[in-house]
């Protein structure tokens, strides 16, 4: 990558885009100069507050407006509500001339050439030369942005595509204007990866670009195919949901969600500018289509789309579904197909789409139709779109949030089983897939010594995708690297003296097995290698531990067995801290109760931004069991400085486990006290957490890593704090903000975290922490109203206050 540093930039319009994209780049310590036009005329409060249109709170109505709107938006697009100090806003009259001194500008105005025309007209009059300036365009072609603008200009210029929300949405199209220097884009692409933690794709500057051109063909396929099929909304949704390794949100719901509009705005925009392209005829709205645009059926926006969210005459609300061939809407229908039933014991989704295909009922013709039409599709894309087919499943996977992109859907399949699919259909691939398996090649992938080779088209070969180096993919060591294996995790040489344990239950939940195999992974670490990394890249870290298997045991009244199975998480959780190796958790998406618990024991944490983490165990009428309300009482005590009220202090650790506080990122994660600051970081693109926990893993061992001594030196406050935690608790209950059960919750917590009664302020052992905090696991798992919430936790999936 060039030297070039990106310290400040300047976003151009401050829309539902801009406004996130601002967001995101706050989000990684970027400064944002914010800037969109003056308001025409004034508010009425405006005008009561005798305001005019010259004054600054007027001129910067719009921006400021739109920003609150943003960041109060949900989700949230800022890491922490402190990083929107980051963003300066302004408008595009008294400020524009601050863009000279950024080192990029970024437009993002409304989708109209004119006008992005006029304002980088504006722009180029303050510009630097040299600075980056790039259009956020979800398809005007770039060739055209640029025209009368300097050779500087178009030399530094490109379009860069972010898609909605830009925090959450990983893909980052990048799409070069017929003058724009090479080194610009070489950086743009290395920038978007390491420092916007997104899968950059350097695209061609057709319609729509890759993503949203395969994107949308993919969603109007479906638009002709439901009614052809004879398939409800419901029945969609249930086929091109989580079963295939798309968001829960699917076909119809991610419709209303983005927009009816903007859906049939890029799919018009495809169909008037792609003569050529040879599905012209899947890019016509369907007249259900047309109607519901016509009735401004827009979806979220509009309060109704597919689905419509109504209020009941008992005050319960229903969630109405709209029939396709009556336009009216009704109850939901559940769907259920033979097929899927098909796959429910297979956990992977690559390995479901060879049954899925092969499905005799009306399921398996939708994915024969619909899988046809989509390999048909992109493998004529190539080389209109892009020249490697990696890309094409980069963008989907990146932006529309598939597990798998289609060539990879595809290998799956096989490809033979591809064509043959196409062919039934009437369908043909591209001349170049026949060639490929002409010449031998029956696949599009293949791994070799750890890394991804994908089918270069013009070499007829399988070559090495480049920018993996600061990547380590788990999937392509899995196999050949194993250290050792069992039920619960797999445990891998990362090399340079590393190893790394993966999860490989259910949802990455920590049993025996789980336990047993970090207990394994330390005693090999600590006999032939440096280090541990306890990571994976499955969609969450850990959602806890097994509540089943403690549910079987407190039901059968097994508390010498429960009460070992808990010593044996303590134990192990020590293990991680006390070990002769440097432990490093690497903790993403949801890493709830116990996987908290792990990430706080290790000797270092590398979370992933996007990581949800937090102490849950109240929702299920427990407290922390592994050692996290021992952990909370720790880190309480070395938080108690000169001046402190200690008791505020062990309150606030009190409260973030008795409120079961969930960090919805990383950076959250600092106020609860669960990361620490000078200790544990933040790695914004989850693609390179493994490889950055192993090099702090090696690191540490280079530093020459000497085993910790246990702490016997732990400030407890006893009575002084416990009569406090009692006082709350009884004034919670008489207020009903709390049940008799949530109080008996938080007292038994509280005598944890008190130290229990012991009479003035005393320096104790972890250990004697630990066992106040079993005692009380275990007395909890004896009350039939923790019975029940955890029954109904393991039925339901969600906690059950009462």
């Amino acid at each position: 990558m060039s030297k070039r540093r990106i310290k400040k930039i300047a976003i151009i319009g401050s829309g539902i885009m801009g406004s996130g994209i601002a967001c995101h780049f706050a989000n990684i310590g970027v400064d944002v100069l914010l800037l969109d036009i003056i308001p025409r005329e004034l508010t009425d409060i405006e005008k009561a507050k005798g305001l005019t249109l010259e004054d600054k709170i007027v001129r910067n109505r719009l921006v400021n407006d739109a920003l609150a709107a943003s960041i109060k938006s949900k989700p949230a697009p800022l890491y922490h509500p402190s990083f929107k100090n980051r963003i300066t806003t302004g408008n595009l009259e008294d400020d524009i001339a601050k863009v000279a001194n950024v080192d990029w500008i970024m437009e993002v105005v409304v989708e109209r050439l004119d006008i992005k025309q006029q304002v980088f007209e504006k722009l180029e009059k303050h510009r630097t030369p040299g600075t980056l300036i790039t259009s956020n365009t979800s398809g005007i072609p770039i060739k055209f942005m640029s025209e009368g603008r300097s050779e500087d200009f178009q030399k530094h210029f490109c379009g860069t595509h972010f898609f909605n929300p830009a925090r959450y949405l990983k893909l980052f199209e990048i799409i070069p204007g017929p003058k724009t220097d090479a080194s610009v884009l070489e950086f743009l692409n290395g920038y978007g990866e390491q420092f916007l933690g997104k899968t950059s794709v350097i695209a061609k500057d057709t319609p729509a670009f890759i993503g949203n051109r395969i994107g949308i063909f993919s969603i109007q396929s479906l638009f002709h195919a439901v009614k052809d099929l004879d398939l409800t909304i419901e029945e969609v949704d249930k086929l091109s949901g989580p079963v295939i390794g798309r968001p829960k949100s699917a076909t119809f719901r991610t419709v209303d969600v983005v927009g009816l509009d903007t859906l049939v705005h890029v799919a018009n925009g495809i169909r008037e500018n792609c003569p050529k392209d040879e599905r012209l005829e899947l890019f016509e709205l369907p007249d259900f289509i047309n109607k519901m645009v016509e009735n401004k059926w827009l979806g979220s926006k509009t309060g109704q789309g597919f689905y419509k969210k109504v209020r009941k005459d008992d005050g319960s609300s229903e969630i109405l579904s709209l029939d396709l061939n009556t336009l009216e809407y009704r109850s939901a229908k559940r769907a259920k197909f033979a097929t899927l039933e098909l796959t429910k014991t297979v956990d992977k989704v690559v390995d479901r789409f060879k049954i899925l295909v092969k499905g005799k009922d009306k399921a398996g013709e939708f994915y024969r139709k619909s899988f046809a039409a989509l390999f048909a599709y992109v493998s004529n894309r190539i080389p209109e779109i892009t020249d490697d087919l990696y890309k094409i499943d980069d963008a989907m996977k990146a932006g529309f949030g598939w597990e798998h992109g289609p060539f990879q859907i595809w290998d799956a399949i096989g490809l033979e089983k591809g064509i043959e699919l196409m062919k039934a259909e009437g369908l043909e691939p591209n001349t170049w897939v026949n060639n490929m398996l002409a010449a031998g090649c029956t696949s599009f992938y293949t791994v070799k010594n750890g890394a991804t080779y994908a089918y270069d088209i013009p070499k007829r070969s399988h070559e090495k995708i480049p920018g993996q180096d600061a990547f380590i993919i788990l999937d392509n060591i899995r196999k050949s690297n194993e250290v050792f294996k069992n039920s619960g995790v797999v445990i891998e040489d990362l090399g340079d003296g590393i190893l790394n344990v993966e999860f490989q239950s259910k949802m990455n939940t920590i049993g025996g097995d789980v336990l047993a195999g970090l207990n394994k992974a330390i005693d090999l670490a600590e006999k032939d290698f440096a280090g541990l990394v306890v990571g994976n890249q499955a969609a969450n870290f850990s959602v806890g531990a097994n509540i089943g298997m403690i549910f079987m045991m407190a039901a059968e009244q097994e508390y010498d067995e429960l009460n070992m199975a808990i010593k044996y998480f303590q134990d192990t959780m020590m293990r991680m801290r006390y070990s002769a190796i440097p432990t490093v958790a690497a903790p993403h998406g949801m890493a709830l109760g116990g996987g908290c618990e792990l990430s706080m024991h290790a000797d270092k944490v590398v979370a992933a931004a996007e990581t949800y983490i937090g102490l849950v165990e109240f929702g299920v009428g427990v407290i922390p069991g592994g050692g996290g309300s021992k952990e909370m009482a720790l880190r309480a005590q070395d938080t108690f400085r000169k001046g402190d009220v200690q008791l505020n202090v062990l309150q606030e650790y009190f409260l973030t486990i008795g409120m079961a506080k969930v960090a919805t990122s990383a950076y959250e994660a600092f106020d609860l006290g669960i990361l620490q600051k000078g200790k544990d970081i933040v790695v914004v693109n989850k693609d390179r957490q493994i490889a950055v926990a192993k090099q702090h893993a090696k690191l540490m061992a280079d530093m020459g890593y000497t085993q910790p001594v246990k702490r016997t030196d732990v400030k407890v406050l006893g009575k002084q704090a416990l009569g406090m935690f009692l006082v709350g608790t009884d004034a919670m209950e008489d207020s009903n903000y709390i049940s008799e059960h949530d109080k008996k919750i938080a007292n038994k917590l509280a005598y944890v975290m008190a130290g229990g009664d012991l009479s003035e302020p005393t320096l104790v052992s972890e250990q004697y922490l630990l066992d106040l905090e079993r005692e009380a696991f275990l007395s909890l798992c004896t009350e039939r109203k923790t019975l029940e919430r955890i029954q109904h936790m393991l039925t339901k999936g969600k906690p059950l206050r009462n």
